[in-house]
């Protein structure tokens, strides 16, 4: 159902069994995909791809335009997946050409109050960001991650994983995957969430081993990588890790 006071442009594409309520916006170039709801009070625009089974609360700012000042109004995108939560006054904003044009989120995510993606930020699927963490543009966020409340992310920063973020952390490098994390530094592997999450006994031990190498026995990352290969190579699990490193361009937590 959509309510007689919202606007919803001609040229907007919704899905089946699509409710919209009063007061609020969705621009031209927008699709959103069936059994979507969207409370009153939202604002969708731009070229903005939203698909199935979403929630959006009031208040929330889906697409709307970017905060790089080098942004002069390129047609770029914002792309949902589905089945995410998106609570109160929660800002996601489109991508730059500076990038690859786009912000992409996955499936299946928990947004809760307050929370803002920027610009050409990556996030996968299962994710939980607290109320008001803030991504700066161009943050990658892998897979089952958690960011705890009032969290900040430095641009270009890339979290692993099944990676937690401790609340009020302010996070200035890469977090690998599994790996808990406070401000810049490690404190331990995510063992609760990856029993909850299926992993069986010898690959958690593996991964413990895996951490022990890189955080307590003094190396450096590059110094820790033979061995490290060595663990990964009948644990896809230590396999991601390792990959992980291998690609971390602002340095790790430590």
């Amino acid at each position: 159902m959509i309510s007689p006071l919202a606007f919803v442009h001609e040229d907007a594409k919704i899905g089946n069994n699509v409710s919209i309520g009063p007061w609020t916006y969705i621009d031209a170039d927008v699709e959103i995909g069936d059994n979507t709801e969207i409370a009153s009070h939202v604002v969708i625009k731009g070229r903005t791809r939203i698909g199935k089974g979403n929630r959006i609360f009031q208040f929330v700012s889906l697409g709307e335009e970017n905060q790089d000042k080098k942004y002069e109004g390129e047609p770029t995108e914002t792309i949902v997946g589905d089945h995410n939560i998106f609570r109160e006054c929660v800002t996601v904003h489109r991508g730059t050409t500076q990038d690859e044009g786009k912000t992409v989120i996955g499936s299946n995510n928990l947004f809760m109050a307050y929370v803002h993606v920027a610009h050409d930020c990556v996030l996968g699927d299962n994710i939980i960001l607290a109320n008001y963490v803030g991504l700066a543009g161009h943050v990658h966020i892998g897979d089952w991650a958690i960011a705890g409340a009032m969290s900040g992310y430095h641009q270009f920063c890339r979290i692993g994983a099944h990676s937690f973020t401790a609340a009020g952390s302010i996070v200035l490098k890469d977090i690998p995957p599994y790996v808990m994390a406070r401000h810049n530094e490690a404190f331990g592997m995510n063992l609760e969430g990856l029993k909850r999450r299926g992993f069986d006994k010898p690959t958690l031990q593996a991964l413990r081993k895996a951490y022990r190498t890189l955080y307590r026995e003094g190396h450096t990352t590059a110094e820790a990588m033979p061995t490290l290969e060595e663990h990964a190579k009948d644990v896809p699990a230590v396999q991601a890790f390792v990959d992980f490193l291998k690609t971390a361009t602002r340095g790790i937590v430590r």
